[in-house]
Formats: structure tokens, C-alpha cells, sequence
């Protein structure tokens, strides 16, 4: 991985502050409240506690955003990869909501694997991997999700995210 993109990576994921919703107006405040709700609605057989389940969209909202991801397709690529389980733990070692493997703490964190685990790090940390992705792959969302998972160039991963990402289709 070149210098440049690890740094990149480094900074995006050290901001450790809690999500701070800005919107710059009152519309746009307004549309995510209800998409809010909706997707509050969706989650609650797998998000059983209100309090988990509004901050947890909150903070998916945040980082896709921030990363420049679309919400719905960030909560599609949670459903495959962990069916919303915090401690999700894979064959190979990949940790949290979003999978993410334990060599990325090392490259560009702080090294520490157990911190994927925290729903923040462990979204921030998906985030800013698959944008890294998409900008390698000059947007073809098919090839970055292929690399995110590691399966470049075969459709099931992402032909399993796009449909997953269909049932969380919101429209305002």
C-alpha cells in the first residue's frame, strides 16, 4: 500500500469524537429523522434496544456519510457481513459490524484489534476501507466491494450486498 493512501487511511479513522449530526438545514434534518425512524422500525428485531438501535444508526448515517457512502448500502453490507452482530467473529479473523480484518489496526490504527469491536471504530474503520476501495476501483461499486470482501472479480459478494442493500431502499 503506497504511503500516501496509508496516511490518507490513518487520518480518516483517528477521529475518535463521537458523531456530531450538522445538517445544513432544517429539510435535511427533518429527512433524516424520518429515515431514522424507518430504518429504527427495520432494525428492531436485530437491534432489540431502542437506545442501541438509535445510536447505531446514528453513527452508520455518520460514517457513510462522512466517508461518502450511501447509509442503505453501508447497512446492506452489515447485513451480509454480520447480520448486525457487534462481536461477529469470522473463520479468518475479521471483527465487528463491517468485518473488518485485524491488519488493518496495524496499518493504519493504533494496532489494537480489539477496538473493532467498538461499533464506531469498527463503522469508521469499514467506511473509510471501502471508500479507499471505490476511489482504487474509479467507482465501480462491483470491484470495491469484491476487494472489501476479498473476492474481486466473482459476483456473489457483491451481488449479495446489492440485494441486501434493496430491502434497506429508502425513499424520502
Amino acid at each position: 500500500m503506497a504511503d500516501s493512501v496509508r496516511i490518507a487511511l490513518s487520518k480518516a479513522i483517528t477521529d475518535s469524537r463521537p458523531p456530531t449530526m450538522q445538517f445544513s438545514d432544517y429539510n435535511d434534518r427533518i429527512k433524516y429523522l424520518y429515515w431514522q425512524g424507518e430504518m429504527s422500525e427495520r432494525l428492531k428485531a436485530k437491534l432489540p434496544d431502542m437506545q442501541v438501535r438509535k445510536e447505531f444508526l446514528r453513527t452508520v448515517w455518520y460514517e457513510a456519510k462522512r466517508a461518502g457512502l450511501d447509509p442503505q448500502m453501508v447497512l446492506g453490507l452489515i447485513q451480509v457481513e454480520s447480520g448486525f452482530h457487534k462481536y461477529a467473529l469470522s473463520v479468518v479473523g475479521a471483527r465487528g459490524y463491517m468485518q473488518v480484518m485485524p491488519f488493518w489496526t496495524r496499518i493504519i490504527g493504533d494496532g489494537d484489534p480489539k477496538k473493532l469491536f467498538d461499533m464506531q471504530t469498527n463503522l469508521r474503520y469499514g467506511c473509510s476501507i471501502l471508500r479507499m476501495y471505490i476511489d482504487q476501483e474509479s467507482g465501480d461499486l462491483f470491484l470495491a466491494l469484491g476487494r472489501y470482501n476479498g473476492s474481486r472479480g466473482l459476483p456473489e459478494y457483491p451481488n449479495a450486498v446489492r440485494g441486501a442493500w434493496k430491502k434497506w431502499d429508502y425513499k424520502d
